[in-house]
């Protein structure tokens, strides 16, 4: 879970939540076309160069958190991968299939992850949950462990939002693959970014109507429950 050292009663903006896809997207982005046409470059070497930042920030967060986060490691182990693959073919449709193969590849790793009973978008999801409140916190502990009424309701919403995201992410790598070999690289370039947001989109509104959104009700109504039985017991003491 993300920390906050400096002010722990701050919650997330939105621009904080956002940050690593403008990021991702944006970046790479507008590093291409300036690479192409600004300096010349050819369009593999734009492409490749482009890669370059995701790669490091993904690095950059592994040493940051000084731990293992299966789903940016996957990730940076794909696009450590496919770099070397297009920068052996020198082929820029390659480059720009790259990142298909990133998408289904984790995507993949999702669902694996489901199947063997730790759902890998848990860790991204919990932080948007718990809201770094003590009660939710423990309230999640409990849905989890098994402790509670509504846990095994509450453990299959977790597993249906990871289902979700490596659902979209396949349909994602899909249209990219497709894209990459019939529409024109500096076309691809920035409708790839735009296929990526949509996918990202999509996940956050379905996995938030059937998963995401249930989940937060029933830790809401476990916490307040827990709330309201303290007193009783200290009554009864």
């Amino acid at each position: 879970m993300t920390k906050n050292t400096g002010n722990p009663g701050r919650k997330p903006s939105m621009l904080d939540n956002f940050k690593p896809l403008l990021i991702d997207v944006a970046v790479p982005l507008g590093s291409y076309y300036l690479l192409k046409e600004a300096l010349g470059l050819s369009t593999f070497a734009a492409l490749a160069w482009s890669s370059v930042v995701p790669a490091v920030r993904t690095v950059w967060g592994l040493v940051r958190e000084r731990r293992a986060n299966a789903l940016a490691a996957l990730i940076l182990v794909v696009n450590v991968v496919s770099l070397v693959l297009s920068f052996v073919s020198g082929d820029p449709r390659l480059m720009l299939a790259k990142d298909s193969g990133v998408s289904s590849t984790v995507a993949l790793g999702i669902l694996l992850s489901v199947r063997l009973g730790k759902p890998m978008m848990t860790e991204g999801m919990k932080p948007f949950l718990v809201k770094g409140d003590a009660a939710r916190e423990a309230a999640w502990q409990r849905l989890m462990s098994g402790q509670a009424a509504g846990s095994a309701a509450f453990r299959r919403r977790e597993r249906l939002f990871s289902v979700v995201w490596g659902l979209v992410l396949l349909a994602e790598c899909v249209v990219r693959v497709v894209g990459a070999y019939t529409v024109p690289v500096d076309t691809m370039v920035w409708l790839g970014s735009v296929v990526l947001v949509v996918a990202m989109v999509i996940g956050f509104v379905v996995g938030g109507a059937l998963a995401a959104g249930p989940m937060e009700e029933m830790l809401t109504a476990e916490a307040a429950a827990d709330r309201a039985e303290r007193p009783a017991v200290g009554a009864a003491a």
